[in-house]
């Protein structure tokens, strides 16, 4: 297998940064729109297309949300998930963590039930039909209040069977970790596991709340790291997880160029660092896009990229057999390559 586009389509990944709301592609934006006559401020997908050229996360974030209200009902959840299923099936995802933002639908009316229903359904679909695994990541808005974060974590308590882990997200920068401490301490009592977002555009100090304050066990992002020698000994001792995401930061304009992305330095340093694409309908990518872009950009090896994806799976809610199993198929795959 010469080609390295080839090698990284086929090679066994887990996907564990992906805001399934962030999988919105323009023409199914259209379709559900449609389907439930809600108006967009959009004449055409080329021109939803137009819109989705940022400068900053919070330049995201406004026509990320507002994309959102086209999604009413829990078949419109369904599809949506649907379609991300069907596109990393064929980017070798065999196992998906899925964030997805509630509060972002209950405050417009939209039921938590309706929201997670339909999650899941097409996350059994997915089982079923692509063979992919997958589990659920409540994720709070950190531009929200604490209190805003406990009443989602009530509505998700019921469903714990089914929801893997709380998470945090949306704009960092004047929203620290230590806002939400007692909302994650909570949930830790309840039996979730913790990941969140930091480092991102946020400073170094923000990754250090959130292993201090929040106690999570991986942290979304981590890019400012870096900043810190002494937090990167911290996080390559560890083995804490890094979901990184190259074509998001370089769409954010939290890395000027693919060229200039740290990923390398970040496995070079002793980081579990692994690849993700975050939003992929808005950044110009799903998950092979940004291996692949990224392996062009820093030119990195075949045992760079496998390093890459056992990452993924090592930072998996997974099993410790489940683990073992895809390590397995990842060598295999590499050694027969």
């Amino acid at each position: 297998m010469d080609d390295l586009a080839t090698f990284i389509t086929g090679l066994p990944k887990a996907e564990l940064h992906l805001h399934i709301e962030g999988s919105l592609e323009p023409e199914l934006m259209f379709a559900l729109a449609q389907r439930n006559g809600v108006a967009i401020p959009f004449t055409s997908v080329e021109a939803v297309r137009a819109a989705y050229r940022f400068s900053n996360l919070q330049d995201f974030l406004d026509i990320y949300y507002q994309g959102a209200n086209v999604l009413v009902t829990e078949q419109d959840f369904h599809d949506l998930a649907a379609a991300y299923f069907a596109r990393v099936a064929a980017d070798g995802v065999v196992h998906a963590e899925i964030m997805f933002d509630p509060q972002t639908h209950t405050h417009r009316g939209i039921a938590f039930d309706t929201v997670i229903r339909g999650l899941l359904s097409a996350c059994d679909e997915a089982a079923r039909d692509h063979g992919i695994t997958s589990r659920l990541i409540c994720s709070f808005l950190r531009h929200l209040s604490e209190e805003a974060a406990f009443a989602t974590l009530e509505q998700a308590t019921p469903w714990k069977d089914r929801i893997e882990a709380v998470g945090l997200d949306s704009s960092e920068v004047g929203n620290p970790p230590a806002k939400f401490a007692r909302v994650f301490a909570e949930a830790r009592t309840r039996g979730f596991r913790l990941c969140a977002h930091a480092g991102e555009e946020g400073p170094a100090e923000y990754v250090r709340e959130t292993l201090d304050l929040l106690g999570v066990d991986r942290i979304d992002h981590g890019n400012r790291s870096l900043d810190d020698p002494l937090l990167v000994a911290r996080l390559a001792r560890s083995a804490m997880t890094l979901t990184v995401c190259p074509l998001s930061n370089v769409a954010l304009r939290n890395v000027e160029r693919l060229e200039d992305h740290p990923i390398d330095r970040m496995l070079a340093a002793g980081l579990r660092a692994t690849i993700h694409s975050d939003d992929p309908a808005y950044f110009g990518g799903y998950i092979a896009e940004n291996y692949r872009a990224t392996a062009a950009a820093r030119r990195l090896t075949r045992d760079q990229l496998a390093t890459l994806a056992r990452n993924s799976f090592l930072g998996s809610f997974l099993s410790d057999a489940d683990v073992a199993k895809h390590l397995a198929a990842i060598d295999a795959y590499v050694a027969a390559a």
